[in-house]
């Protein structure tokens, strides 16, 4: 061997492989309702994924215990709601090549609800605040046809939250619509959200929740609860709705 070959297979040595492949590292928390810590995972970095991508691979792999819920994985259904780097965000759509690089990506479950085990929380709340939600009812059809809290415990049983406020505006603000849903609206905590519009800021499909749902809908509860011209406007013109427990009844 001459010396030329000794000094370049030295720098070789000392230089990394071309191909040595990426890596990236998942803080996932790991427990249930009596507590529990963030365990890493170190995993080949894969271009294209997204977060629930990984998720899966570990779960495959090193966890296979590890518990997390999803269903479509197109960013409509929300069950892997996560929090992602402190953040909420959808699992499925939130690219891994999108968070900071060199970085640990922390997943955490969703502070909002009770702890199940690992990434999965109890949302049984929304099935019961969607039961107290008085369906669509049209009144008569019209000559000619129709046109169409989460850091805050004692706050939450009292808070619908985000997702009831856009289902409450949109029975409300439908024409057609003869049930009155807004003081069951204020009773659900429309009241307590401050509109800084943390929940646009988050939505997957970048619906404007706050302009055009809750801000719309605490005009309306006010209307209804403190302006006597408009009170005195449906006595004139006889419009009126029925209340969420009238509609009930009936």
């Amino acid at each position: 061997m001459t010396d030329t070959q000794t000094g370049t297979d030295a720098q070789a040595a000392a230089e990394p492989a071309d191909d040595a492949q990426a890596t990236v590292t998942m803080r996932i928390w790991r427990g249930d309702d009596e507590g529990g810590e963030f365990t890493d995972y170190v995993m080949p970095a894969v271009e294209g994924e997204v977060v629930l991508d990984v998720i899966h691979r570990i779960q495959a792999t090193d966890a296979p215990d590890l518990a997390c819920r999803w269903n479509c994985k197109a960013g409509k259904c929300g069950s892997c709601s996560a929090e992602i780097n402190g953040l909420p965000r959808l699992m499925c759509m939130t690219r891994m090549d999108t968070l900071p690089e060199g970085e640990a990506v922390t997943v955490a479950p969703m502070k909002t609800f009770p702890i199940i085990r690992d990434l999965v929380t109890d949302v049984s709340f929304n099935y019961e605040v969607a039961k107290t939600i008085p369906a669509f009812k049209p009144g008569p059809e019209p000559e000619g046809g129709c046109h169409v809290i989460r850091d805050h415990e004692d706050n939450k049983p009292k808070y619908a939250g985000p997702r009831f406020f856009i289902r409450f505006a949109e029975l409300e603000m439908h024409p057609l619509d003869v049930n009155d849903r807004r003081e069951l609206a204020h009773d659900r905590g429309l009241g307590m959200c401050n509109i800084t519009k943390c929940c646009t800021e988050v939505c997957p499909e970048h619906i404007k929740i706050t302009d055009n749902a809750i801000i719309p809908m605490k005009e309306r509860v006010v209307d209804a609860r403190y302006d006597p011209v408009a009170w005195l406007g449906r006595k004139i013109t006889g419009r009126s709705k029925k209340t969420a427990e009238e509609a009930s009844a009936g």
